[in-house]
């Protein structure tokens, strides 16, 4: 019997839902003394059939429902209800035991949690703290006060590789306290200290030599010039220049965009030009650059032909005119009609000015291959109606063409080339016709943002001939110098132009416009030959003058200095004194102070002066 109604236990245990399991375990765990009572009762059936009715009832009314007839039914059998009974003591005896087993499992899992979340606070704030401490380090190292290194540090780094992010983080901090020299400078030091330091490790960072480097610096604020040497590190957009005697912009653009040329409009000031952002196919080969139809051009060569404005029906020179991009806007502008004399003095470059010549359309152009300064002999004086003058210059202003300028160019090229430049330019005033009824105009332009190649010899044009500059017709661009260090121009000089990269995002470029007011060449002055070389004394060691109708005055060491500035030579005979070769040898020998004495002569003016206005103060 025994085996029997174990078994049966067994499959009424098996055959109960689990809820009903979870509710007697939370009963009988809520209500303890009932165990005893169950436990101890004696054997008498009707005592346990009250005694499991009532637990029954406690739990149906718990969980909401009711089950008196269950109770009733289950009442009239009393083995059921033993067998109820056994199953409710080992349900007792495990809903006990797996309780405090779950109580334990369930404290034992919270101290885990709790360990785990202490130990992620614990090497949060650790994390914090190592931080913090980091910072002010930095802070420390840092700090606002920067120091320039000692002569010992410099020598330490010129023995070993460049530091590139030293140099870098170096040039940040110098600029940074030349913008606000005052409050941060180092006690004790000089701006002159720390514009040498920036010059030395320009020149190391962005591989400019020493001269170059030093121009820069004399020219340009330190943040503009951080700009500008930044801005010649990227290159410069492709542009195109539309040819208007085969086709319209607009047309030009949708046959680029549909072979897959990314395009946009040049800028409001050119209407004529497309920057090309990215291609598909080679720009320079499509069937449309062949047939003729657009130039490839920097958008500073557009500058000089519009400054130039040339007129239908003129007479007009390019003075060196490879590889034509200008000679053939200034023949669409004047729409074939009119004469144009291309010339180029460097003969293997004349094949790609022709080639492009007949490529474009152009019909009304003559190729000539002259040295510049002779074309107003071959074409004659007083004879055109404009000319363009785009000099061969240093080429300071396409250094993100032409990297090789940054280390190749010195003092000696610059005042070659700008030598150079004032012989062309009189040349090309030469050839111009002041009676024209609709030019008289020269523009002259150069790809290069050197003082001495530009308002320098422009300056020097005013003084050589009668002519004045205009506007030369650009909204854009900033006005030239009039002054710069102990030099002084002529105030008209800002009615040039001059373009930079980091400003106009083009090639560094200047423009300028004369206007020929009469043929007659003006008489110099005794005074004259004195004020241009105070002005550039370093354009001194030029073996000549500039000629084209001018008398020559050569260089003091140069042999057989015959000639004189004429003005020198006519004053003798108003005064009736021949001068003694003394006083000739005299004015060769004559030396100017250098810049180191210049700029020392004006500090201990500017010391004097302060000297002086303390003691007004003080009196």
């Amino acid at each position: 019997m025994a085996p029997a109604a174990l078994n049966k236990k067994k499959v009424t245990k098996s055959q109960k839902p689990p809820p009903q399991k979870k509710q007697k375990k939370e009963v009988f765990t809520a209500k303890p003394p009932k165990k005893h009572d169950i436990s101890d009762d004696s054997d008498s059936p009707t005592e346990e059939i009250v005694d499991h009715e009532g637990l029954f009832e406690e739990e149906n009314e718990e969980d909401g429902f009711d089950s008196h007839s269950e109770a009733s039914s289950d009442g009239d059998d009393p083995f059921t209800d033993d067998f109820l009974q056994g199953g409710d003591d080992e349900e007792e005896g495990s809903g006990s035991g797996s309780g405090s087993g779950s109580d334990s499992d369930s404290d034992s899992d919270e101290s885990d949690i709790e360990k785990k979340s202490r130990a992620i606070d614990e090497e949060r704030a650790r994390e914090e703290e190592e931080a913090g401490a980091e910072m002010q380090l930095n802070i420390k190292e840092e700090s606002d006060e920067f120091r320039l290194p000692t002569k010992e540090e410099l020598q330490e780094e010129a023995r070993q590789p460049p530091d590139l992010p030293n140099l870098q983080r170096r040039i940040k901090e110098i600029v940074r306290v030349l913008s606000n020299f005052n409050s941060l400078r180092q006690e004790g030091a000089q701006r002159k200290d720390y514009v040498e330091q920036l010059r030395v490790d320009l020149g190391s960072y962005y591989g400019y030599n020493e001269f170059l480097i030093g121009v820069l610096v004399e020219m340009f604020p330190v943040v503009e010039l951080m700009e500008l040497i930044e801005a010649f590190e990227k290159p410069r957009p492709i542009c195109l220049r539309t040819n208007t005697l085969k086709t319209r912009r607009r047309d030009l653009a949708d046959v680029l965009l549909n072979r897959g040329v990314n395009l946009d409009p040049l800028s409001k000031w050119s209407k004529v030009g497309l920057v090309v952002y990215d291609s598909q196919v080679p720009i320079g080969a499509t069937p449309e650059y062949m047939a003729g139809f657009y130039m490839l051009q920097s958008a500073s060569s557009f500058l000089p032909v519009m400054a130039l404005a040339p007129q239908e029906k003129e007479r007009i020179v390019d003075m060196a005119a490879a590889p034509g991009g200008k000679t053939t806007y200034i023949a669409a502008l004047m729409k074939n009609s009119g004469m144009i004399f291309a010339n180029e003095m460097k003969e293997p470059r004349l094949k790609s000015l022709t080639a492009n010549l007949h490529r474009m359309g152009v019909t009304n152009t003559v190729v000539c291959n002259y040295d510049g300064k002779e074309l107003p002999k071959v074409l004659g004086h007083n004879t055109v109606d404009r000319v363009l003058l785009d000099a061969p210059c240093s080429g300071t202003g396409v250094i993100s063409k032409d990297e090789s300028v940054k280390t190749s160019k010195s003092l000696e090229d610059i005042q070659k080339c700008a030598h150079l430049q004032k012989q062309l330019i009189l040349a090309a005033i030469d050839m111009v016709d002041a009676n024209s009824k609709s030019g008289g105009y020269i523009v002259y332009s150069t790809c290069s943002i050197m003082i001495p190649e530009n308002e320098a010899v422009i300056d020097y044009a005013l003084k050589k001939r009668n002519v004045k500059l205009v506007p030369c017709g650009l909204d854009f661009g900033r006005p030239g110098f009039t002054r710069f260090r102990e030099h002084r121009f002529h105030q008209s000089l800002e009615k040039t132009r001059r373009f930079y990269p980091h400003v106009h995002n083009m090639d560094g470029f200047f423009v300028a416009k004369l206007k020929k007011m009469s043929n007659s060449k003006p008489n110099p002055t005794p005074s004259e030959p004195s004020e241009v070389e105070e002005q550039a004394p370093e354009e001194n060691d030029s073996d000549s003058e500039l000629n084209m109708g001018e008398k020559t005055q050569q260089h003091p060491g140069k042999r057989g200095t015959k000639k004189e500035n004429g003005g020198l030579k006519n004053a003798a005979p108003e005064n009736g004194k021949k001068e003694s070769p003394s006083t000739t040898t005299k004015r060769k020998k004559r030396k100017f102070p250098s810049r180191e004495e210049i700029s020392k002569a004006r500090e201990e003016k500017r010391k004097t002066m302060r000297e002086k206005k303390g003691a007004s103060k003080r009196s």
